[in-house]
């Protein structure tokens, strides 16, 4: 009896505290409504709770809209919308990222789903606060970036710094300290910046060369007299623009038909890369709301080396020995202090050869020059979209142990199906018998001497770091998947991310829905991803650059590599920072045991690295 009797009590009590509650909810809500100098709020009503709720969320945007509508004044140009529209288009950017800030009741739930949400009017500058990181951080990768002559990573930092700045509503009061220790005013400093890089790039007709029914064009590209690491650009044909090309280590090219050829050469610098804002979601809804800000400057016309390229036809590969003595601009620098070849007559006609097989198409006939290995990956490098020589006298001979290293011979691999064109340093490794046992695409100038600048490392260890770099860059290129399963232990720590959009939940809609999403993975499992990525993607193309390699200790070969890369194919493109830990024992067969990757740095401006493991 005292059992029931408690039991009840019980219950009695629990009704009685449900009561207050949903007496005291009903009031909050009440004061909340009628408290209008305080608070923002917004209701919705929907068949689900996520209808409802996305219904109160832009009910508060238009709300916080009026408020701020003024402050957009000035950095929005209307399109033919009303301005008003504009401004609530911009705002609703902001739903998915940050307005989660917002508080919520839950009226009355499904199928008749009421929701509430509310925001104190003070804590409205809140809702933008996450954006003014992203626009400093940006800005600040850009200005790194350019005094690195990383052309195309300065301008997409630069522009989508701006984008976004655009986007906030106090865009003429956002501020940073820059690399010189000055304050500026990004509103103004920006589009500086971005001009500044227009001004200080020349792009100079090296050569061209008749193909038959086009003429190509190399083209030398420097900044501040400077070989530029990396830029995109398109160029006029005749008719349209063409699909982007990417520039690297100052050597960019150009095709135009024959009935277009011989005048000037008019260039357009790639600096919004709207396609690459979908790595992040933020930045692609805005740039999808805001027009794009024109840049008269990104347009100028290549120039021919005092005053006249040189002028050679289709045989020049057959006329032109790809001779060591060169000493061209685009020549490869000596990567970890290697011995320098002078008598390689005999590596010369290999290296003729199979570069005249190239340009005439015809593989098989040189399939005698290669090992069987080294033949499988010159067909997969025949495979990598169009490829095409671009020079021949920069190759020169380097002695590694057994091997000759061939470092390197330009060329551009297009897509046309992708619209992307990209030039590598391609490297030819040739055995004791002159015949060629691998392939590589070279790292950038800037990588090379990062890794061969530290001296305190043997000449073997620098040479052998820069070459298992170039592997793993290459081997992605060419879907190498038999390579990278061998050089991951089979115990390997892997973790992987990507940028996704979140499926929205009902209860958690709001929650910032761009994440990423870090999976550790077996090495099985990412074999298995790999596999099916390579199927998906006409092509991959990595970009390597900031890399730092530490040593694990003393009297051992385990190394960490740190660097950033810039990730693309044909579906998907992200930038970020990866990390190896690699086991460099036998040279011959390294290890990575450990590899991580992350979209951005941490708060403290680290990556992950050696302390970590």
């Amino acid at each position: 009896m005292g059992i029931k009797y408690n039991v009840m009590k019980n219950k009695i009590l629990l009704l009685f505290v449900l009561m207050i509650y949903c007496t005291l909810s009903a009031q909050t809500v009440d004061q909340i409504k009628m408290d209008q100098h305080t608070y923002i709020w917004g209701e919705g009503t929907g068949n689900t709770l996520r209808e409802a709720d996305q219904q109160a969320l832009v009910d508060i945007i238009s709300q916080i809209s009026t408020q701020v509508q003024s402050n957009f004044e000035r950095i929005i140009t209307e399109t033919g919308q009303k301005f008003t529209e504009t401004v609530n288009d911009v705002l609703k950017t902001y739903s998915n990222a940050t307005l989660h800030n917002t508080n919520r009741f839950i009226i009355q739930h499904e199928p008749d789903a009421k929701v509430f949400r509310y925001i104190k009017r003070n804590e409205i500058a809140k809702v933008f606060e996450s954006r003014k990181q992203k626009i400093i951080e940006f800005a600040k990768n850009g200005e790194q970036a350019a005094r690195n002559y990383q052309i195309a990573d300065a301008l997409r930092y630069f522009y989508w710094s701006q984008t976004l700045l655009r986007s906030h509503p106090e865009a003429g009061e956002v501020k940073m300290t820059a690399s010189d220790g000055a304050e500026v005013l990004l509103l103004t400093w920006l589009p500086v910046q971005i001009n500044d890089i227009f001004a200080n790039i020349s792009v100079n007709i090296e050569k061209t060369e008749n193909r038959n029914t086009y003429h190509e064009y190399l083209l030398n590209i420097h900044y501040k007299n400077h070989p530029v690491r990396n830029m995109d650009y398109s160029y006029w044909s005749g008719q349209d623009w063409t699909n982007i090309y990417s520039a690297k280590d100052g050597l960019g090219v150009a095709e135009l038909p024959n009935v277009s050829a011989g005048g000037d050469l008019r260039l357009k610098i790639e600096y919004a890369f709207e396609g690459e804002s979908a790595i992040d979601m933020e930045l692609r809804d805005v740039m999808q709301k805001l027009p794009l800000v024109p840049y008269r400057n990104a347009y100028l016309t290549a120039l021919k080396n005092n005053g006249k390229a040189t002028v050679i036809n289709n045989e020049s590969i057959s006329r032109e020995s790809p001779s060591v003595h060169s000493e061209t601009q685009h020549a490869e620098r000596n990567p970890g202090k290697l011995t320098l070849l002078s008598n390689v007559e005999d590596k010369e006609v290999v290296l003729k050869n199979v570069l005249q097989a190239i340009t005439s198409k015809n593989y098989g006939a040189v399939q005698s020059l290669f090992t069987t290995e080294g033949y499988d990956i010159f067909q997969k490098l025949m495979q990598y979209g169009n490829a095409r020589i671009l020079k021949t006298g920069t190759v020169k001979y380097f002695q590694h142990g057994d091997f000759v290293l061939c470092r390197s011979v330009p060329m551009s691999f297009s897509f046309q199906n992708n619209n992307r064109t990209f030039v590598e340093d391609v490297i030819f490794t040739l055995n004791k018998k002159n015949k060629i046992t691998n392939i590589t695409f070279g790292l950038s100038k800037q990588s090379v001497d990062d890794i061969s600048s530290n001296t305190f490392w043997s000449e073997k260890t620098r040479v052998e770091l820069i070459n298992f770099m170039e592997n793993y860059k290459t081997a992605y290129a060419l879907k190498r998947l038999d390579y990278i399963e061998n050089i991951f232990s089979d115990n390997a720590l892997i973790i992987t991310g990507s940028v996704v959009k979140v499926k929205s939940n009902a209860e958690f809609q709001y929650s910032n829905n761009q994440i990423v999403r870090y999976n550790r993975m077996s090495k099985e499992q990412y074999l298995r991803n790999l596999q099916h990525c390579f199927k998906s993607n006409e092509f991959i193309n990595i970009r390597f650059a900031d890399n730092t390699v530490r040593q694990s200790g003393k009297g051992n070969e385990i190394f960490g590599i740190q660097i950033k890369q810039d990730y693309f194919s044909t579906n998907y493109g992200d930038t970020g920072y990866l990390f190896l830990l690699i086991d460099m024992t036998d040279s011959i067969a390294p290890v990575i045991h450990v590899r991580t990757w992350q979209p951005e740095k941490n708060a403290d401006g680290s990556i992950y690295g050696l302390s970590d493991f």
